[in-house]
């Protein structure tokens, strides 16, 4: 006897209950169940992340396709989104043919928004992310006021996690390095060499003394003019600023 092959469950507002909302639903291909089509794997998984506050108003944002392209229509479904979900306990939530994951913190609604056939466990792997990266860097205080003083970090963590609607990331602790790094890189830019005379065309004397590998080192006079002329680049002969300092740098 041949086993019947198992298919999806269709979300709500998908299938055959989608059909009469948006008029005849798509044939189906051979073998699929009446009113059923599934779609074609794809990257781009989430279509937006917002943040609420517990009045509904919006404090970030991010939309990812053109599912609303004005913001007027961004507001209404962030509106409509706030009105259902507020007053639930629940994390998930079926919406106008989308997926809705969301978590509340103080005076918070963190939201996540994929299509309604897209993986559950896969968009609250992101929520999550976004949640702990956010209490890392407001030092556990996720809240309204500490997150509009935070705003460009909020917005670095968003685009580390999520980037054009594919996942980039979803470990808190990677995305917090890159985080620091990028902040690192902009208040503290690396040092440019500075300008000066070039090296000499020929070295002074190497003069033998104790205690450095091979047991030659620089004479003094040349150790100085390096150290002034290339700061932490300067490099002669093989040996390193580190190995011509005593002292820690």
């Amino acid at each position: 006897m041949q086993r019947p092959e198992a298919w999806p469950r269709p979300h709500p507002g998908e299938g055959a209950a989608a059909a009469p909302a948006g008029g005849p639903a798509p044939s189906a291909r051979a073998g699929e169940p009446a009113g059923l089509r599934l779609q074609e794997p794809s990257l781009y998984t989430i279509k937006a992340v917002f943040i609420l506050d517990n009045d509904g108003h919006r404090l970030l944002a991010k939309y990812y396709d053109d599912t609303f392209p004005s913001m007027k229509e961004q507001m209404a479904f962030e509106k409509n989104v706030f009105d259902k979900t507020s007053r639930t306990d629940s994390e998930i939530a079926f919406f106008g043919g989308m997926t809705i994951v969301y978590k509340s913190s103080i005076d918070l609604f963190l939201y996540v928004v994929g299509s309604s056939y897209e993986n559950e466990l896969m968009l609250m792997s992101v929520l999550t992310c976004l949640f702990e990266s956010l209490n890392h860097i407001l030092r556990k205080n996720v809240e309204k006021r500490w997150l509009l003083e935070n705003m460009d970090g909020a917005f670095l963590v968003l685009d580390e996690i999520v980037d054009g609607g594919v996942i980039l990331e979803s470990d808190p602790q990677q995305v917090v390095q890159k985080v620091n790094f990028r902040v690192r890189g902009i208040l503290h830019p690396p040092r440019s060499i500075p300008s000066g005379p070039p090296f000499p065309s020929s070295p002074p004397p190497i003069l033998p003394v104790s205690g450095l590998p091979g047991g030659q080192a620089e004479p003094a006079e040349a150790t100085s003019e390096l150290l002034r002329l290339w700061g932490g680049a300067a490099v002669w002969r093989g040996v390193s600023k580190r190995d011509l300092c005593p002292l820690p740098l």
